[in-house]
């Protein structure tokens, strides 16, 4: 697909169903990261010292995943045209997650396995994210789902104006595209945090939701 989409506002859309999962999955999951998942590291970490049992070993199944995921997504991209039909499968994971918590939930069958299971097909949905962003950095204006680089280039961006007296235009330009990705990412985590809290897991449908839309939209346009 050529990149002649408004990529400001694909990068936004991304960012901000990154930072939705991830805190959707921290706060209804056993505070699991599913986007950035080096973050599981700490939590493991943190709880295999206070002495938990076997949920803490489970952080760790997050790497496996995700390394697939992004093998997956390598696969995908060889054999598409549309560069979009990574989203659209990561679109269909999240949809199916939230389907599966929404069935077994109302037939009271939901329970702690299908919790990490659910948890499990968020996180490779992530993984699928991911490898979009390596595979095609120029459709979005720079990482998606782990805010450090930007955070870090918006702060030397910054540096520059203040230096330059705000008169450096290619600073600014490149300020306003972390800004997208940073306050994107910020809605996100609000809004998963209220949904996860209110609703739990089952709320993986809206951005999976999203997602199928956005693919759809841009196969087009």
């Amino acid at each position: 697909m050529e990149v002649n989409h408004n990529i400001g506002f694909v990068t936004l859309l991304l960012t901000m169903i990154a930072g939705y999962c991830d805190t959707v999955t921290f706060v209804s999951a056993d505070a699991l990261f599913s986007a950035h998942v080096t973050g599981n590291f700490i939590v493991f970490a943190y709880q295999f010292v206070k002495g938990s049992d076997i949920h803490a070993w489970v952080k760790l199944l997050t790497f496996p995943v995700f390394i697939l995921a992004v093998m997956a997504g390598g696969r995908i991209a060889g054999k598409v045209i549309n560069h979009y039909t990574l989203l659209f499968w990561e679109g269909a994971l999240l949809f199916l997650a939230g389907i599966i918590v929404a069935v077994l939930s109302y037939y009271g069958m939901f329970s702690e396995v299908i919790m990490y299971t659910v948890a499990m097909i968020t996180v490779f949905a992530m993984g699928l994210q991911n490898a979009f962003g390596k595979l095609y950095a120029k459709e979005t204006h720079g990482p998606t789902t782990m805010m450090t680089g930007n955070v870090t280039q918006a702060s030397l961006d910054f540096g520059t104006l203040l230096s330059s007296g705000f008169h450096h235009p290619e600073a600014w330009a490149s300020l306003k595209k972390q800004l997208i990705t940073i306050l994107g990412f910020l809605v996100g985590c609000f809004l998963g945090a209220y949904a996860g809290k209110q609703y739990g897991l089952v709320t993986l449908i809206l951005p999976g939701l999203a997602m199928i839309i956005c693919y759809f939209y841009h196969r087009k346009n």
